[in-house]
């Protein structure tokens, strides 16, 4: 039985994955590090700190303060959301269901708190969560459970018993290992991709999320 439900942000809440790529090719171009689209959505789900050191890593030499480099991105993609983000479809609807059941309802995302707040406050969503957790307050951040782990643990919910809605694949990693339920929402350009199937459910969006679905979690 499903008692609370977990919402990833990006690409789930709010369609910022594209302002992530946007941000990422400006920044990381600016220091001598090209990046195609492609490269940019093998790290998506990853937390920002992460995905500096990997093309640090992968390109090393261009980055001289990887702190720096990622407040220059969060930056960026913060000013783009705020101006141009647009809530998910179904968000609405989905949370509504949830809270009809009476499910706690928490939001966990890789993003920074700062993006968090932005986010929730332009869409005016916050009424909907009892917990927002960023990755930013944990040691590891997904594929890693941690996160999820600690926010069912704000929540007083035992992991069985609770659903986690992600649209990454780090994020259905991490929520199956913190041993809950998951619906995989993801881009139309990663649908096909087999890791999913270790999803609960896969759907096309939130819109999908109704009282037949809830009762077969």
């Amino acid at each position: 039985m499903i008692k609370s439900v977990i919402f990833d942000m990006d690409g789930i809440i709010v369609d910022s994955e594209p302002f992530w790529r946007m941000a990422e090719r400006t920044v990381f171009g600016s220091k001598g590090i090209m990046l195609t689209e492609e490269l940019c959505r093998s790290t998506t789900g990853m937390r920002l700190d992460n995905v500096v050191s990997h093309w640090n890593s992968i390109y090393p030499g261009h980055i001289t303060d990887e702190h720096q480099t990622a407040t220059e991105i969060l930056q960026e993609v913060t000013r783009l959301v705020t101006t141009y983000g647009e809530p998910m479809k179904g968000v609405h609807q989905a949370a509504q269901l949830f809270a009809s059941h009476g499910c706690t309802m928490a939001l966990a995302s890789a993003s920074a708190m700062s993006l968090i707040n932005a986010v929730i406050d332009k869409l005016d969503v916050r009424q909907y969560f009892s917990i927002i957790q960023s990755a930013e307050n944990v040691k590891y951040g997904k594929p890693h459970p941690e996160i999820f782990l600690t926010t069912a643990e704000s929540l007083g919910t035992n992991p069985e018993e609770c659903l986690v809605i992600e649209d990454s694949i780090y994020g259905v990693i991490a929520g199956k290992a913190a041993r809950m339920k998951v619906i995989a929402v993801p881009d139309k350009e990663f649908a096909g991709r087999r890791e999913y199937g270790v999803a609960d459910a896969v759907l096309h969006s939130l819109a999908e999320i109704d009282e037949a679905l809830f009762n077969q979690l």
